[in-house]
């Protein structure tokens, strides 16, 4: 479940800016977004390749443009003894909930930091998607630059493989739900980024969004130089099973630190709940392929596999 993108913002792909999401936004993979769709129990996880549109993740301050496109990829689970097969299937079907105090976003969430995330998935009309990433690299970036709106555009990419003509966009307020307020409300008095939402909006087939918050023990997305092969992974979890993720996933995250392929990890708020989102950055697809598999090297991480997969 996955997307890879080309983007240096942080997104799947090639790189024009560093962890930014390029102008043309990630999209689920088609391994399907690991959500529920509203039907009898439907697991799905998704995978896109992004290419970055502008700025955000990269180093440099220029908001360059590079094309690109995403990639979907479907993975199956080896088989394994007749034992442990049963008891995966079993767990697909009974699992004890334990009883929480507290907030799954208190536990899992950065005590330090107070950063909010937005990501926005915006389905394009074919024919408009060269007029599109137009426009959002004349109106985006000025916004991320102006000291005047507390947000950041972390990245900004067209997926590559998995679903077509599609933009992600990721923002990052630091300050939390009052930031994001304060931004939004700014916004309706600032002309052009009206004017930019009334052609935007003739251009897009849907959009959706979601806010997010970072785990704790994943990087925050930072400028890295490119250019990069972009990968958003997304999980849809079963009710009540967060915690649980969290913890395997904060053992098994130093396995998939050795070349700083891991950009970022988020759960979702606000939006599709239970979602998981796990960003990473590759050279290109060849190292993208080297990079997964020498994980699989290293003892415990095929134990983190076997008992995430249940959780989705």
């Amino acid at each position: 479940m996955g997307s890879v993108a080309k983007s240096d913002l942080s997104s799947v792909v090639h790189e024009q800016s560093a962890l930014c999401w390029q102008h043309r936004a990630l999209a689920p993979l088609t391994l399907s977004s690991s959500a529920h769709t509203g039907t009898p129990v439907q697991r799905k996880m998704a995978t896109r390749v992004l290419h970055r549109r502008f700025s955000g993740l990269n180093e440099a301050k220029n908001w360059t443009r590079t094309k690109g496109q995403v990639a979907t990829f479907i993975r199956g689970l080896p088989a394994s003894n007749r034992n442990r097969e049963e008891s995966w299937f079993k767990s697909l079907f009974v699992r004890k909930v334990d009883p929480r105090k507290d907030a799954h976003s208190h536990l899992l969430a950065k005590k330090e930091e107070s950063n909010l995330y937005k990501i926005q998935f915006h389905n394009v009309k074919p024919e408009c998607l060269d007029a599109y990433n137009k426009l959002c690299e004349d109106v985006l970036p000025s916004i991320h630059a102006d000291k005047y709106y507390p947000c950041e555009l972390v990245g900004t990419w067209n997926t590559w493989y998995g679903e077509q003509d599609q933009a992600v966009h990721l923002w990052r307020y630091r300050g939390g739900y009052p930031a994001l307020t304060e931004v939004m409300n700014k916004l309706k008095n600032n002309k052009e980024f009206m004017e930019y939402r009334k052609e935007r909006g003739k251009m897009l087939l849907s959009r959706r969004n979601q806010l997010l918050l970072e785990f704790s023990f994943w990087n925050e997305p930072l400028p890295r130089q490119g250019p990069n092969v972009y990968e958003l992974r997304s999980y849809q979890l079963r009710p009540g099973t967060m915690i649980e993720w969290g913890n395997y996933w904060a053992r098994a995250i130093r396995y998939r630190q050795h070349n700083r392929e891991a950009v970022g990890g988020f759960f979702s708020q606000i939006g599709k709940l239970y979602m998981v989102h796990h960003l990473w950055a590759y050279k290109d697809l060849k190292s993208r392929e080297s990079t997964r598999n020498a994980a699989w090297q290293h003892e415990g991480w095929n134990e983190v596999v076997y008992y995430t997969v249940p959780l989705i």
